[in-house]
């Protein structure tokens, strides 16, 4: 999110002084890192949670058109990126991998039918195909059906244009190109408070945690901050006492993935493949086995199973929970810990489960796995956003939000999934709020970087047009 504001500004703003703070040693350490997240580009294309069903039985997709129009935009400004040369190749960050949907029984095989009769009428979801074929299935992802049970009804969904997104090597190659282009990065340094000074800036107290630093603390002043810590930005918010932010909780969940990189297994399967999520889990959990690229080699991913950590991030302080609770956030705490006490049956659980136990959900996906080729490794942290509603009581919120100071002088981001894959819409929102007056004048620029911008977004063969090189294709094309 802060690499996404930070090229934004680069282009309306050359003039303007930026810093990066990062308290790591490197950045896209924490949610950004591939390993740390599914790397789905999400465009609503397999993912259940973003269409669900009414109590008349129809399908509800209006989440799932925002989603993909929003993911249309981070793609579009991407491709203006490349264009530009401000990025390399599509390749060393983006891959197209197709994304599936596979259920099983048959009442959600009823339901997937409903939902792509329902989803393809719209134009955006036009080239989703459906199948109850367990042979044309297993053309589209063989260990989905090697060796299942053949009285058992299954179905997929195919979207053969989804991708998969290295958000770590992207985050990367777009600080590298602020820095080139006079933004200042500073490694191993966080921001342990914000204060207002009289004149309406922000006084930023740094603490540098390099190992041999000269000055352990320095304050530095801002007439805009953005706090794109992850995990992190509730408690800078609340440190920085805005109004906007009272109220508002997180609740962390971590987890584990099972990985592989046998290279039998990974040639066997090209798709990020959804299911549907146990009852009471949160969206974040929906299970899903993806082939995932990193560092140009292919591996195939599967989880994730929940897990739970006080920590806000995954390297961070165990108190992370504890020390963001504060009268004005407490009821919301609790409030939406009564409301969700499924969620909390479900975390139990979870932690709970013995290794086959979990494994066994893996076979559920792929009934020829095998525990000897696969490993456990852990993902990022992600906190859920709590926040009042309109009676007053605490909501657990999934999703993403953007919260700013009434004058624009401060802004955050929190929450999780759909995250990275919404955020060039998630910042260009940031500037139209924090800079009302200049927006005006930015968004005919915006306008030619990103042509769906307000408006409806462009059929794959006018973003061909756009991109003039084959090698963008994976870029601009649904």
């Amino acid at each position: 999110m802060s690499a996404t504001l930070g090229a934004l500004i680069n282009v309306l703003e050359p003039s303007w002084t930026v810093r990066v703070y990062e308290r790591l040693d490197a950045v896209a350490q924490e949610s950004s890192n591939p390993w740390n997240n599914a790397g789905t580009g999400h465009a609503a294309l397999c993912e259940l949670n973003y269409t669900p069903e009414k109590a008349d039985g129809s399908i509800d997709i209006t989440k799932a058109v925002k989603i993909n129009e929003q993911f249309e935009m981070s793609r579009e400004f991407w491709n203006h990126l490349l264009t530009t040369g401000a990025l390399p190749q599509p390749a060393t960050f983006l891959s197209r991998t197709p994304h599936m949907t596979f259920v099983r029984g048959a009442e959600n095989v009823d339901y997937l039918r409903r939902r792509f009769e329902t989803l393809r009428k719209h134009p955006l979801f036009g080239e989703l195909e459906f199948s109850d074929d367990p042979a044309v299935v297993a053309e589209w992802a063989p260990l989905l059906i090697a060796e299942r049970d053949g009285d058992e009804p299954v179905a997929a969904t195919r979207a053969t244009s989804g991708t998969d997104v290295d958000f770590g090597a992207l985050t990367e190659q777009l600080v590298d190109h602020l820095v080139a282009n006079g933004t200042q990065l500073f490694l191993e340094h966080e921001v342990k408070n914000l204060r207002r000074t009289k004149d309406g800036r922000w006084r930023l107290t740094v603490k540098d945690r390099s190992w041999n630093a000269p000055k352990r603390r320095s304050t530095v002043e801002a007439r805009f901050v953005f706090v794109g810590a992850g995990g992190g930005a509730l408690p800078l918010l609340q440190k920085a006492g805005i109004p906007e932010a009272k109220g508002y909780g997180g609740f962390p969940i971590s987890g584990e993935f099972l990985r592989t990189d046998d290279p039998q297994l990974v040639a066997q399967h090209h798709a990020k493949v959804y299911g549907k999520a146990d009852v009471g889990s949160p969206p974040m959990s929906v299970p899903h086995l993806d082939t995932r690229v990193v560092d140009g080699k292919s591996y195939l991913m599967f989880g994730p199973y929940a897990g739970f950590s006080p920590k806000y991030l995954k390297k961070g302080k165990y108190l992370g929970l504890f020390t963001s609770l504060r009268a004005h956030n407490l009821g919301s705490m609790v409030g939406a810990g009564l409301k969700n006490l499924d969620l909390t049956q479900y975390l139990v659980g979870q932690l709970l489960a013995s290794p086959e136990t979990k494994f066994t959900a893996l076979q559920g996906f792929m009934p020829t796995a095998h525990p000897k080729d696969w490993e456990t490794i852990t993902a990022g942290q992600r906190v859920q956003v709590i926040k009042r509603d309109k009676d007053g009581k605490g909501v657990l919120e999934f999703g993403t939000e953007v919260i700013a100071a009434a004058d624009g002088s401060i802004a955050g981001l929190l929450g999780a999934s759909p995250g990275a894959s919404t955020a060039v819409p998630a910042m260009i929102d940031v500037l139209e709020r924090c800079f009302p007056q200049r927006f005006a004048t930015w968004r005919p620029q915006l306008a030619t970087m990103i042509p769906s911008l307000g408006q409806v977004p462009m059929a794959p063969e006018e973003l061909q047009s756009l991109a003039g090189d084959a090698d963008l294709d994976a870029v601009t094309s649904r």
